[in-house]
């Protein structure tokens, strides 16, 4: 089917009547999967918070440098108690249904987002409680001193409150839980661009929001979101024109599209690695003992791959192999936790045995088919190599939505896992939402139930301290243990591939791999 086919006549209509602009000023954005929902807080997912921030917009934001800058805020302080942060917000800001923006929409946004029930509670883990001071001024209190909440604060995006009140909103919707509700299929921000429709898993519409309180750098008009799952597909799309833009160049196309005169190719290395984690419960999903609690069982799985192939063969050369669970610029890592386990399928295998693995044993890996950079390919090739050492892994490969409910169930066994520290840009990230224990806002992507009290203290610890080098000698030793343990195994940094067609003069690469179409201009 071409992808003429799924912008719908109707859609494009509505967006050229909304604009009374030409087609040449509307990007098409053929990306490999759909967005979730258009709720930003309905699911850690930094692909759909990305495009939702097209939309809503933080009390601060990162600049083109990945500075933190104002935005909804025009300055902040602490206060003598050292754990109040003021924020003075910004005047004359618009909601696009033209509600003004005060400090009521804050707090009932930081409320939303970190409330028990929100996926992202754990995206501003030091958030106790916050209130107005006036119209212009809102105190957010944590609970110690905390040095990365203005990291936080980039992605957490404000919501009008009177327009959650009316409709019933002011609940988080959690799309690993099944849990809808009004800002699922609707959206309010203040941000450039804003939703004219939206049919889930064919294309979302959005508009240049006219009155948005930035002065512009891009020149669209608008801009259509259209999901187009297969690689092949998607590049038929992009070399015919039919989409402008894409945030997914197969790794395996990209030579054809640099021959091609009408592409351009964007190519560098994502700050996101990719791993896999396992269960740490008692038995596996098939009732069988789990043999994955023992260290010495994960670096044996680690040893069985053959990362070296995977680079060459699935990434075409395209990716980093890691050694260690955040990329080199991160702020936290250490060279020498970056070392590779080396391939050695007979010592894996030996490990198996004195670790009393049966011959055989059967467990799930579960991937995903929309997810990562050659995911289902990545998967295919690890449980070949695993089953090679003795193990007989069954694949389960499904789209996000589907295998979503089964990692935050604790209904599977070994899965796929790519962090780029977003959008904190700090080892903290990883350390407290995936390897500290599942507590309050605490290890929410902790899917495997582990718990170590001495990584959970540095990691704490880490947390409260203000000084920066002595932070980041924290975390690094946080992440020794994680690398000791073998908590999660990376595999690589994946490839960063953007391509657009020459229609397209402006489109920045970003190194956390967020397009950012308030720069591009066609």
């Amino acid at each position: 089917m071409k992808i003429g086919r799924m912008l719908a006549a109707a859609s494009a209509a509505a967006l050229l009547a909304a604009t009374g602009a030409s087609a040449d000023n509307i990007l098409n954005w053929g990306a490999n999967r759909d967005i979730g929902s258009l709720d930003p807080y309905s699911y850690g997912d930094s692909f759909t918070i990305n495009v939702l921030n097209h939309v809503y917009e933080g009390l601060v934001r990162y600049d083109r440098d990945l500075k933190i800058e104002p935005a909804l805020a025009t300055s902040w302080e602490i206060q003598p108690d050292g754990i109040t942060w003021r924020f003075t917000l910004r005047e004359g800001v618009r909601f696009h249904d033209g509600a003004d923006f005060t400090a009521e929409d804050v707090v009932a946004s930081l409320e939303r987002v970190s409330h028990e029930t929100s996926p992202l509670k754990g995206n501003l883990p030091a958030y106790v409680s916050s209130k107005v001071v006036d119209d212009r001024t809102v105190d957010v209190t944590l609970n110690g001193p905390y040095p990365l909440l203005l990291n936080d604060l980039t992605n957490i995006h404000i919501f009008d409150k009177g327009w959650l009140v009316a409709n019933k909103a002011e609940l988080p919707t959690d799309i690993g839980a099944g849990v809808e509700g009004f800002a699922t299929y609707n959206a309010n921000g203040t941000g450039p661009f804003s939703v004219v429709s939206r049919k889930p898993d064919a294309e979302t519409v959005f508009t240049v929001n006219p009155a948005w309180w930035d002065e512009p750098e891009h020149n669209l008009d608008g801009f259509v979101l259209l999901p187009v799952n297969s690689p092949a597909t998607r590049v038929a799309a992009l070399l015919s024109g039919e989409i402008s833009f894409t945030d997914n160049a197969p790794v395996q196309d990209l030579a054809r599209l640099e021959a091609a005169p009408n592409v351009n190719v964007l190519e560098g290395v994502d700050l996101r690695t990719v791993m896999f984690g396992f269960p740490f419960r008692e038995t596996l999903v098939n009732g069988q003992p789990n043999p994955f609690v023992k260290p010495e069982v994960r670096q044996a799985l680690w040893k069985a791959i053959d990362l070296d192939a995977i680079h060459a063969r699935v990434m075409r050369g395209k990716s980093r192999i890691a050694g260690a669970v955040v990329a080199p610029s991160i702020p936290g890592y250490a060279p020498e936790l970056d070392e590779l386990p080396g391939f050695d399928p007979e010592a894996a295998k030996a490990a198996l045995a004195a670790a009393g693995v049966p011959e055989g044993l059967e467990f799930e890996l579960n991937c995903l088919n929309d997810g990562l950079v050659n995911e289902e390919q990545v998967c295919q090739a690890v449980a070949s190599m695993w089953s090679r050492i003795g193990l007989s892994p069954k694949l389960d490969i499904a789209p996000r939505a589907v295998q979503t409910p089964k990692r935050t169930g604790g209904t599977t066994d070994v899965y796929t896992l790519g962090w780029a520290t977003l959008p904190m840009l700090d080892a903290y990230s990883p350390l407290l939402q995936i390897f500290h224990t599942k507590e309050g806002n605490s290890g929410v992507f902790n899917w495997g139930g582990w718990s170590f009290p001495e990584l959970d203290a540095l990691v704490q610890k880490a947390g409260r301290e203000l000084d920066t080098e002595t932070r980041l000698a924290l975390e690094t030793e946080a992440l020794k243990i994680v690398k000791d343990q073998a908590i999660m195994i990376p595999i690589h940094q994946q490839p960063m591939a953007w391509a657009a067609t020459d229609a397209v003069k402006e489109m920045p690469l970003f190194p956390d791999n967020k397009p950012r179409l308030w720069f591009a201009r066609m």
